[in-house]
């Protein structure tokens, strides 16, 4: 097992990265908190695969638990979710001492994590990620929210779990799909931080594809790792983080205008760094040669690289909505060279729809 710390004062907390973690769930929790209820949000596939195990665990240590079930996909981030969650914890009774558990991708985490913000105050919570990109993503940090209608993320806070399991052997279950959108997140890692991880996934697709359990244990904590270094050094997205965000301004947008349904999130995200890597290119901050080897290691995980059926207004407008636009600017994070990134403040539109176009 392997054990990542991040540092953020009162608010750190420490990263298991592992097989078998489920089983000791219980043991863990309780080298941070000492519970008086414990709810796991999660949704019914997943509570049928490994409930039962994350429950008797919990149980084994002395803490009570309950379930709290959502739907399935993406939509399931919403304020109407959000109050049913709520009513649920209110008729278990719980308390400022129990503790939310999210186990599920990263819908259940970031709807736990803002539930958990919020109720009496801020309760606190664990991570326990069984998706690739929650695993390497969403789960570290501290960013929880739900979506608008007219925006992915909108409404939300920042709030740092307790602790994070993640548990190798529930990739085994994760449909191909999901696992792809996963290895986009990673994709992202190398380009805005890590030349050697890029170069990593580059000579070992097929490893990773087949699931090797030794390239995954790598590529999920070294992201874990630069994750934890860029919320280390700006928890509250300040600027810095915002490199995080490489490929995501088109991508939310891609995910809203298709109504969260048309793509998942990795993929969107594949999308938007393709494209940001050519916006890059036309304001003369990397060369072709980059471009390239990002779109090409897309493609050979299987990920989708053009843009849907979408109008350039459209999409342009979308990103006026986004969390990181600021007085009608809209900024990109673009790529200089595999491993270096720079945050844009005010990419000129006509620049942005000639590469849309």
């Amino acid at each position: 097992m392997k054990r990542l710390n991040i540092d953020l004062g009162a608010r750190s907390y420490g990263i298991l990265i592992g097989s078998g973690l489920l089983s000791r769930a219980g043991e863990f929790v309780t080298e941070v908190l000492r519970p008086t209820r414990v709810a796991v949000v999660t949704h019914p596939a997943l509570r049928e695969l490994y409930g039962e195990t994350l429950m008797a665990s919990l149980g084994r240590s002395g803490f009570p638990g309950e379930f709290i079930e959502i739907p399935e996909g993406e939509t399931s981030k919403s304020l109407e979710q959000m109050s049913r969650v709520y009513d649920r914890l209110i008729e278990f009774n719980c308390d400022r001492r129990s503790v939310l558990v999210a186990l599920g991708g990263g819908v259940v985490g970031d709807l736990t994590g803002f539930v958990a913000a919020t109720y009496y105050r801020g309760v606190p919570f664990i991570q326990v990620p069984t998706t690739l990109l929650s695993q390497v993503d969403s789960s570290v940090g501290g960013k929880t929210a739900v979506n608008h209608p007219r925006g992915k993320n909108l409404i939300g806070a920042f709030n740092q779990p307790r602790q994070v399991l993640i548990d190798l052997d529930t990739l085994r279950t994760l449909p191909l799909k999901e696992f792809r959108a996963g290895l986009a997140e990673i994709v992202k890692y190398g380009v805005i931080a890590d030349p050697g991880l890029f170069r990593f996934l580059e000579e070992h697709v097929d490893d990773i594809l087949s699931g090797n359990t030794d390239c995954l244990a790598h590529i999920i904590e070294t992201s874990c790792a630069i994750k934890g270094k860029v919320v280390e050094k700006d928890e509250l997205e300040n600027r810095y983080r915002m490199i995080l965000n490489f490929g995501h301004t088109l991508g939310h947008a891609i995910e809203s205008l298709t109504e969260y349904s048309g793509y998942i999130h990795g993929e969107a995200v594949a999308i938007g760094m393709v494209y940001a890597a050519r916006l890059s290119r036309k304001m003369g901050k990397c060369g072709e040669d980059v471009c390239q080897r990002i779109e090409t290691l897309l493609q050979r995980f299987g990920l989708p690289t053009q843009l849907p059926d979408l109008d350039p207004g459209d999409i342009l407008e979308s990103m006026f909505h986004d969390k990181k636009a600021v007085g009608k600017k809209i900024r990109f994070v673009l790529v200089e060279k595999i491993g270096t990134v720079d945050i844009v403040d005010d990419v000129p539109e006509p620049q942005i729809l000639d590469v849309l176009a």
